[in-house]
């Protein structure tokens, strides 16, 4: 018994883990009066500064202009505004799943937006514009000079559809990232020859690092709106009528030259919405000079890793929290898939492989989609659910192959045996096949596990905060991976490694008997 005495001892921390877990949550802005009915809305704090990021002092809270605007949105209906984590690429799928009432983060006013979604008013307009490497800036004065050279920018947005068109039209070879660091990264590095996003976004970067300058052509303007679900239109009219009064009165510039972004051709910009939609009477507005509600864009905060520990260790927390309840679930499920293909009848057997198959051939990352977004009209999962499900599920499958490997390894000989000796299927396969069979399976059953520990992080796009999501967020915000990237790697070190001495000190063990 002794090495279940010592894989006691070595889970000790991990049942710690799981009992504090439950005091996890996502970064948020709580604001003010708690008590209040919640404005809940969605963003992404890994877009960072202005929109919205990890405040450096506090790295729970968020700040920025988006997040400044939910403030106001929130106090003029007498609510109290909740920020929810998502993945910038999901915030559209999230607020029509009914994730959060508004999202804002960013977004860009599209005709397909607006097909899907209640988009509210437009109240940021911003340049499309292109950086090229100093060595570039007369050389390329704009998409037309950049023939069979590779553009980089942001995927789903308005300037990559531009790059689809510059493509066909003079043979631009557009390249997509997910965020919108590295495109300016590889521009100084020579991975690509230039990057067309928005101003907002160029230049804040510009501030970051050097090696590269912002064309003055504006290849094309656009505009930042919140978007609603599709059947709350009121909502969407009554933040309407919140931001026009808030143009109306300074509020709104007040917030943008707070965080740099007010120019000329902003305020040119406000001007002619206020002259197109006249502002009510009866509008109540919150001015932001009265409140110490919302952000200050100004304030240096430090930015050092002791303040963004306790983040991180949080959604470690939670990277546990999911990896060892969705593992858990892997493992009931496999056993009965295992149990069913070497036990069940031919219709059964082909029913459970072709699910296998299914699970096997197709990406996690597809499935937890399908799981969260996709069967929502028919069961809307708690995210946490969808996770530990969604991960769950996937594991099954490959838990299942392990399973059924190992008892089908046993000899025939100690089975027949066993039958002579007046034992039962039940009792040949919980006496006989079982304690074997655990003992080949161990090892790669490890392995599965410390792979589900990393593939964990996937589950960020449906609003879950684990560790590498929480990185990332870190990362925005510094503008570099190097220090957030090496305590990230510690960190899932810590967990993958006493694993690994565990399992392979228990096969030692199970081996020699």
């Amino acid at each position: 018994m002794t090495e279940w005495r010592n894989a006691f001892i070595t889970l000790l921390p991990v049942m710690f883990i799981l009992g504090s877990v439950t005091a996890c949550s996502a970064p948020g802005n709580t604001g003010a009066d708690i008590g209040a009915p919640v404005l809940r809305w969605g963003g992404d704090a890994e877009g960072g500064a202005p929109f919205v990021e990890a405040d450096p002092s506090d790295p729970q809270t968020v700040r920025g202009f988006d997040v400044d605007i939910a403030n106001i949105m929130a106090r003029a209906f007498g609510r109290r505004a909740e920020f929810v984590q998502v993945s910038w690429s999901s915030i559209e799928q999230s607020v029509a799943r009914g994730d959060f009432d508004v999202g804002m983060s960013g977004l860009e006013d599209r005709p397909e937006l607006r097909e899907r979604l209640a988009v509210g008013l437009p109240y940021f307009e911003f340049r499309e514009v292109l950086a090229v490497r100093n060595s570039d800036s007369l050389k390329f004065a704009g998409l037309r000079d950049l023939g069979s050279r590779r553009v980089a920018t942001l995927g789903s947005t308005q300037a990559y559809t531009m790059l689809l068109d510059a493509a066909k039209r003079y043979g631009v070879i557009p390249v997509s990232y997910d965020d919108d660091v590295h495109p300016y990264e590889d521009l100084v590095s020579g991975r690509v020859d230039a990057v067309l996003l928005d101003h907002v976004i160029a230049d804040r970067a510009l501030r970051r690092r050097s090696g590269f300058v912002i064309q003055p052509e504006v290849v094309a303007t656009g505009h930042y709106v919140a978007v609603f679900p599709p059947g709350n239109t009121a909502l969407r009219d009554s933040a309407d009528r919140v931001l026009l009064a808030a143009m109306a009165d300074g509020t709104l510039e007040d917030v943008f030259r707070r965080w740099g972004v007010w120019d000329s051709a902003q305020a040119a910009y406000q001007s002619e919405l206020l002259a197109a939609h006249p502002v009510p009477v009866d509008t109540r507005s919150v001015q932001i000079r009265d409140t110490a509600a919302y952000t200050n864009g100004t304030t240096a905060s430090k930015r050092t890793p002791g303040a963004y520990l306790p983040a991180l260790w949080r959604a470690m927390l939670v990277t546990v929290f999911i990896s060892v309840a969705a593992m858990l679930v892997a493992m009931l499920a496999g056993s009965l898939i295992a149990a069913g293909r070497v036990y069940g009848g031919p219709l059964l057997r082909a029913v459970l492989l072709t699910w296998v198959e299914i699970i096997r051939g197709t990406p996690v990352l597809l499935q937890l989609f399908v799981l969260y977004y996709g069967l929502a009209a028919v069961i809307r999962l708690p995210a946490m659910a969808a996770a530990i499900l969604g991960l769950g599920l996937n594991y099954a499958a490959y838990e299942s192959e392990i399973y059924r490997a190992a008892l089908q390894s046993i000899p025939k000989l100690q089975l027949e045996a066993a039958r002579t000796l007046g034992l039962g299927e039940w009792q040949i396969l919980r006496l006989v096949r079982v304690p074997q069979a655990v003992r080949i399976a161990l090892a790669p059953m490890t392995n599965d596990f410390v792979a589900l520990l990393k593939d964990s992080s996937l589950v960020s796009v449906i609003t879950v905060v684990e560790l590498t999501k929480q990185t990332a967020i870190y990362a925005t915000n510094v503008g570099s991976w190097v220090v957030p990237g090496l305590i990230c790697g510690a960190l899932y070190l810590v967990l993958s490694l006493p694993l690994s001495r565990l399992a392979r000190n228990l096969e030692e063990r199970w081996g020699t008997e």
